[in-house]
């Protein structure tokens, strides 16, 4: 007697037994929620199993377009969430481990890698062991001459000990400054030597944006001429001026070092303030000694490029007859005028120039349908650290064990899926891993500019960096998902994934434009991080921001962010498979994800399109 062909929902059943996700990747199709257990792959005919999994796409095809309740954002051209995922991208995704993470990361951290410092031995290191891991997962190179390593011309600048940095104020004694303890500073123009005795003239944030109708320097002929600034910039709650409390570009550093070389300015003295930068002194001591590295200069470039303690900037506001928080008050209005202090800056700067070059290292999965092949999705992470300080005492190893070699361990989990998958989406995916982002996103802006596959055709890149190793997360911060085209997908996969999404939880940090999405911002590719958020499985929301403030204020840029084995990696795990979706879905889409109209990335896409 022949067998029975099982029906499409019985099908459907055993299908949601054997392969446990997501809520309603299958879930609408069977009324009775599954027992939940892990997946394993069932022991049947080869002819059983696809007529389960041919049985399970059919009826997903029937799912809604559209999840109730997702907001549609611009209509017209967002496309509708397509959360139907193929069984073989349901079967790649439940292979993501937590313990594939963890080896990765503890590797990565180790201190046989030395920090992973940009054109050190270490970095080097971690990149042939990403590079081999690419190739493990039966990846194609991307990088130079078939190879998986893009070259990055780099220049390293060491700031010597011989370096002079003086301030002398209208009134009182010279300042001779100390260096890491009152002030860091850097000479962009590359160059052995520079000398520097201007005036110092007080811009208030530094910021000219006209959306905003705001102009610190109101005309004022800065050329020549060394600008003390702040960080951050104007406080405001109104989301249409800058953005309310999220930061945005305008109060990066490196905007505002940009925008003074623009302006002919010949320096910078940006003032440190921890509420206002979002971090301590420590932080800037760290990220700013040492070697700093820099794409190599097509053009001119600042002589002094510098932070200074806010006691040393107090002190030259009131040695030159004037009060420091009432500079800072002032410069809050749309009124404030640049106020020449009448004060000096005499700088004789001694940099060790060294030229080198680091890799990005890039890996693709060309995609299924040859109409669209040359399009593509892009995962990155930046696998670089702050290396090896020698001039430091005890523990001088930057491991970096959160910061980044978390985000570098979620990339090579989710290339290791991509790659074992019994199918590929329609575009291709690339991977990146990239280097130099603690020098100011090196890596990935110069990937954005040489990209292997061109800005116009990428739809989408999605982004890891430091995610805590806390366990279970109950949200995801999407911080940018909104502002594309994307966000109702976004959406409706959290929901899948039983996320909630939660707003960024600190906003005025400007998170957004302090890691490697923003480089594909800037070049107009839809692009945003994916990380958890504050509410962790059997914790009070207070527990998860008590670990991110204990990181920020103790591990952040230091020596002891460092692996440990009682580290939970089940968190990195979610958010690999959540990104799997994610990038899965972009890229089976009809169209290529765009900025939402009006968003100040929009035009940067037009462009390349």
């Amino acid at each position: 007697m022949p067998a029975v062909s099982p029906s499409p929902l019985q099908s459907v059943q055993t299908f949601r037994k054997a392969f446990p996700v997501p809520r309603r990747f299958v879930g609408r199709l069977v009324q009775k929620r599954s027992s939940g257990e892990k997946f394993r792959m069932p022991s049947m005919p080869k002819r059983a199993l696809a007529t389960i999994t041919s049985a399970c796409l059919i009826a997903c095809l029937s799912l809604p377009a559209w999840p109730e309740g997702a907001p549609t954002g611009n209509a017209s051209r967002a496309p509708k969430p397509s959360i139907a995922l193929p069984g073989a991208a349901y079967a790649a995704l439940e292979t993501i481990t937590p313990d594939h993470i963890r080896w990765h990361v503890r590797y990565l951290s180790h201190d046989l890698l030395e920090g992973r410092g940009t054109g050190q031995r270490g970095g080097d290191i971690a990149a042939e062991y990403i590079a081999t891991q690419f190739a493990e997962y039966g990846l194609k190179p991307a990088g130079d001459h078939g190879t998986f390593m893009q070259k990055v011309p780099l220049v390293g600048i060491t700031t010597l000990p011989e370096t002079k940095f003086a301030v002398v104020p209208k009134r009182g004694e010279t300042m001779n400054l100390k260096p890491l303890d009152e002030y860091v500073a850097f000479d962009q123009t590359q160059q052995p030597q520079s000398d520097v005795d201007a005036e110092i003239v007080f811009v208030g944030y530094g910021i000219e944006a006209p959306e905003y109708n705001w102009d610190d320097y109101k005309g004022t002929d800065v050329r020549g001429k060394v600008l003390l600034m702040l960080v951050n910039e104007p406080p405001s709650s109104d989301p249409k001026f800058f953005k309310g409390e999220a930061l945005t570009y305008y109060g990066r550093w490196t905007y505002k070092y940009e925008e003074a070389l623009r302006k002919g300015a010949v320096g910078v003295m940006l003032i440190h303030q921890k509420q206002m930068a979002s971090y301590d002194w420590d932080v800037v001591r760290n990220s700013f000694s040492g070697e700093k590295s820099y794409l190599r200069l097509e053009g001119p470039g600042l002589k002094v490029a510098s932070w200074i303690h806010f006691d040393v900037a107090s002190h030259l506001a009131a040695a030159s007859g004037m009060n420091l928080e009432k500079m800072m008050q002032d410069a809050q209005s749309r009124d404030f005028h640049p106020l020449n202090l009448g004060a000096r800056l005499q700088a004789h700067m001694v940099s060790k120039v060294r030229n080198f070059e680091s890799n990005n290292v890039l890996a693709i999965l060309p995609g299924s349908d040859r109409k669209v092949v040359d399009e593509a999705v892009v995962y990155t992470a930046h696998y670089d650290h702050f290396g090896i300080r020698p001039e430091m005492p005890g523990d001088n190893i930057f491991n970096g064990a959160q910061d980044n070699a978390t985000g570098c361990g979620i990339l090579l989990e989710i290339a290791r899926a991509y790659g074992s998958a019994g199918a590929r989406p329609r575009r291709s995916i690339l991977f990146a891993a990239v280097t130099a982002e603690e020098q100011g996103l090196l890596g990935s802006e110069y990937l954005g500019k040489h990209p292997p596959i061109a800005a116009g055709k990428i739809s989408l890149d999605l982004n890891y960096d430091d995610v805590k190793p806390l366990g279970a997360p109950e949200e995801v911060e999407v911080t940018g998902a909104e502002r594309t085209t994307f966000y109702s997908n976004v959406q409706a996969m959290a929901k899948e994934f039983r996320l909630a999404i939660r707003p960024d939880a600190r906003p005025q940090a400007g998170h957004f434009y302090r890691s490697d999405h923003f480089s594909f911002a800037r070049v107009g590719v839809p692009a945003f991080s994916i990380n958890e958020g504050m509410k962790f499985k059997g914790h009070p929301e207070s527990w998860g921001i008590a670990q991110e403030q204990e990181f920020v204020e103790k591990h952040y840029h230091q020596p002891s962010d460092e692996y440990h084995p009682e580290m939970d990696f089940t968190g990195d795990s979610a958010m690999a498979r959540f990104g799997f979706a994610l990038g899965w879905d972009a890229a089976s889409l009809p169209q290529l994800i765009q900025w939402q109209k009006g968003d100040e990335f929009e035009p940067a896409r037009s462009k390349s399109q």
